[in-house]
């Protein structure tokens, strides 16, 4: 597989699987991916009815908490659902879990230390968001139905070195509650709202979130390919 692309997504692009795969130069069938590619991770979340994992968006979108992935099925053996999510498996080696928690338990104690995280959000089949760059700030595991359940908390990084986001960028980079993306979407039908395109599209603020535009409701949020969305920039339509 090529290798990814930096700085090519901006947080709002709707790409495919195939797509998402090719940015991160990695064929991507798991929900937690540490150091993929460059030291950075890669982070899969659902907010959809029915999700496997209970992942929540705090602070208007600034703000992950990711629950980490249970063990996998195994024929004859207990339900997942029922046993502790591990750190390390029976082999001894580390589980992905294990691999954020530790790395989040390093940035914790060390604030000069930073671990980034690409986060895609699945929105229907077949169809991904980017959210965004975040970081590694903190790990825990919470006792929930009598098992032990691994949490991580992300917070959008607002600047990076590597990536050079522009304000622009930082403008917009605001989650939009998965509600609204579904809302938006089958409003818009899926197509760009100007020309009716299906390919490159991006959710975008009718009012920038730079001008008090709201995330939260889908009045302000359109589907603009990437054409008219680059044409818009930060004017109001």
């Amino acid at each position: 597989m090529p290798a990814p692309k930096l700085n090519v997504l901006k947080a709002g692009d709707v790409i495919s699987h195939a797509e998402m795969c090719h940015q991160e130069g990695k064929m991507l069938q798991r929900g937690m991916n540490y150091h993929i590619c460059n030291n950075i991770s890669v982070i899969l979340m659902s907010l959809r009815q029915n999700a496997p994992y209970n992942d929540q968006v705090l602070d208007s979108g600034r703000i992950l908490i990711y629950e980490g992935h249970d063990a996998p099925k195994v024929r004859n053996g207990p339900d997942p659902k029922t046993i502790d999510q591990p750190l390390i498996t029976p082999k001894g080696t580390i589980t992905q879990n294990g691999k954020f928690f530790a790395a989040a338990q390093k940035c914790k104690e060390n604030r000069q230390y930073i671990d980034l995280v690409n986060v895609y959000e699945n929105i229907r089949s077949g169809f991904w968001v980017y959210n965004g760059l975040f970081q590694l700030i903190d790990a825990w595991r919470d006792d929930i139905n009598n098992r032990k359940v691994c949490k991580f908390k992300l917070e959008l990084i607002s600047e990076s070195p590597e990536y050079h986001i522009t304000n622009h960028q930082l403008e917009h980079n605001r989650i939009i509650p998965s509600a609204v993306k579904l809302e938006v979407w089958k409003r818009d039908k899926g197509k760009c709202v100007l020309c009716g395109s299906q390919d490159n599209l991006h959710f975008d603020h009718d009012i920038p979130f730079s001008r008090g535009g709201s995330s939260l409701v889908a009045e302000n949020i359109q589907l603009l390919c990437a054409r008219h969305n680059l044409a818009k920039r930060n004017r109001i339509q």
